[in-house]
Order: structure tokens, then C-alpha cells, then sequence
């Protein structure tokens, strides 16, 4: 069964915990539960929430993670389950344990497939396509000459045709739409990787002492193709002047639900998620070489 993402955002709020469902309490609306073992995200941006100590511990008994934000909209922190795989420690050390030549390996498979996803969103059409499509193939093991950096450049300055949108994290518009999108895919990933008995911080590529996902980061690079495609739906012109409001944050979170294809599976994103962190256990065993990645 699909997990469930409760988003908590357009009004003052409550949350406590009864008899393991999730309680949802608004002064204007009825009590609203739902069971804790069907969420898989918790997202939280709205200031005046307020909480039982129990809605965490129960919320990552079950499995879900729990993102908090900031008045940007901003994630601020993310809560993991500790203990989501039964061989944890056995898994933890195959990880710690990987080789540099299979890291870097693994770093050229998610590059490649980030750039062919970037490709494949500005269209055939585009005329930035056959370049991106060349230096995906220039990727060698572990990325030396910055490939991944060459090509973002490139796409950036084509993702929305004739318009000045330039890619900038801190910027309102179409960036924090952008930034909303990959903060909900990062914890989903965040959450699978645990799931799978990894450790989030130990990253094959992403080593930032004060970056507690590493991994997340360095898993979620070709799934990023998945929100851009999305946003690019939503402001086709490139401007985007409305307020960030439940109509546009839902079709964000509709990523996750998005059909996709790995490995012979095909199923939501979110579950699909589950299968390429199992294969990266297995590439970390030594089971096989190839991470399952989606198809964009």
C-alpha cells in the first residue's frame, strides 16, 4: 500500500496522538484521523502548529518521516526513524565499508541519469538537447572533470524558454517552487533509504560534515527530473506571481504519486523509491553493479 503524505499548512493546527491514528484538530473544521502506520511524510509548514510529544515517536515507530519548515517554506529539520530495518547494523556496515571505486561508480550511474532527465525535460526538441545528451556520455567514474556542473549550467539557462529564469535557492517565484518540490522528494527518499536499513548521512558522493543526508542528497539527484518536469507544467512562462497556495503545494506533492518505471517495476513514485534503495544495498553487498534507476 502506498504511503500517505499529510501536508499541514493553511491553518492553525493541533496534533496528538489516539489509539495509533494521527489526530488533525482545527477550530473551524472536524477532528480529522488518520492511522499512523498510513503516513509516509509528515510534512509541517504552518507557524501556529502545535504538537503531543507522542505524534514524533509514534509517527516514526510506524516508519514516516516528519519534515518541519521554516517561515520561507524552507525545511528547518527532518525526523528519521532510528531502527527501520531488522539487519540495520549488517547494513550500516556493508555501507561503511564500500569500496571508493564502487562510490564512484555509483556517483557516475546517478550523474548520468540526472543529465539524460534534464535532456529529456527541456524535450527533443530543444536545442541544448543533443549537447546535454553528448556530455552525459562524458561522465567517467566519480565525475572528475564536473560534468554534473557543466550540464546544469546549460539546462538552467534553457528551463523555461525565453524568460530570464536563472536557478537561484534563495530567490521567490518559480525557485521556491522548485526547492518546496525537492524538499518533499528528499525526505521520501530519506525515508526509503531507511527503510532499507542505510544510514542517510554517509553519502557516496555528498560528504558535508554538517549535512546530515548526504546519501538522501546523492540518491536524489536523478529523481530531481521529476519535479522540475512538474513545475515546468505548472509556469509555463516562467513567472509565477500567485501566492504558494494548497492548489499549487498539491500538485508538488502529486510527484510523489507519479507513475514511473524501474527495473521492471512500475508503480508510484514513492514505492518505487523502496526499489532502487534495496538495489544500492545490493551494489554495496556486491550483488550487482547497476543502481535501479526511474525512467523520467
Amino acid at each position: 500500500m502506498i504511503k500517505r503524505i499529510v501536508e499541514i499548512s493553511s491553518a492553525r493546527t493541533h496534533l496528538s496522538i489516539r489509539f495509533g491514528q494521527l489526530l488533525i484538530s482545527r477550530h473551524d473544521n472536524p477532528e480529522t484521523a488518520i492511522p499512523c502506520e498510513d503516513i509516509g511524510v509528515l510534512l509541517v509548514d504552518h507557524q501556529a502548529t502545535t504538537y503531543t510529544h507522542a505524534v514524533f515517536t509514534q509517527l516514526l515507530k510506524a516508519g514516516a518521516a516528519v519534515v518541519l519548515c521554516g517561515p520561507n517554506h524552507h525545511p528547518t529539520g527532518m525526523l528519521l526513524p532510528i531502527e527501520t530495518n531488522t539487519i540495520q547494523t549488517e547494513r550500516f556496515r556493508t555501507q561503511f565499508q564500500a569500496k571508493e571505486p564502487v562510490k564512484k561508480n555509483l556517483w557516475k550511474q546517478l550523474i548520468r541519469a540526472k543529465i539524460k532527465h534534464q535532456a529529456i525535460v527541456l524535450g527533443r526538441h530543444s536545442e541544448i538537447y543533443p549537447t546535454l545528451m553528448k556530455l552525459r556520455h562524458k561522465v567517467r567514474s566519480g565525475d572528475p572533470s564536473n560534468i554534473e556542473a557543466q550540464a546544469s549550467k546549460k539546462y538552467w539557462a534553457y528551463f523555461i524558454p525565453d524568460s530570464n529564469f536563472r536557478r537561484d535557492i534563495n530567490a521567490p517565484g518559480v525557485n521556491s517552487l522548485l526547492n518546496y518540490g525537492y524538499m518533499v522528494l528528499r525526505a521520501a527518499v530519506a525515508r526509503a533509504l531507511c527503510s532499507a536499513g542505510l544510514h542517510p548521512s554517509i553519502g557516496i558522493h555528498h560528504h558535508n560534515r554538517y549535512n546530515a543526508f548526504c546519501l538522501a542528497d546523492d540518491i536524489l539527484e536523478p529523481f530531481r527530473g521529476f519535479v522540475e518536469k512538474k513545475v515546468r507544467q505548472i509556469c509555463p512562462d516562467g513567472q509565477f506571481h500567485r501566492d504558494f497556495d494548497q492548489k499549487t503545494k498539491a500538485a508538488l506533492l502529486e510527484v510523489l504519486y507519479q507513475r514511473v518505471s524501474i527495473a521492471g517495476f512500475a508503480g508510484p513514485l514513492m514505492v518505487g523509491l523502496h526499489r532502487t534503495a534495496a538495489s544500492l544495498v545490493r551494489v554495496f553487498q556486491g550483488d550487482q553493479k547497476q543502481i535501479d534507476l526511474p525512467a523520467l
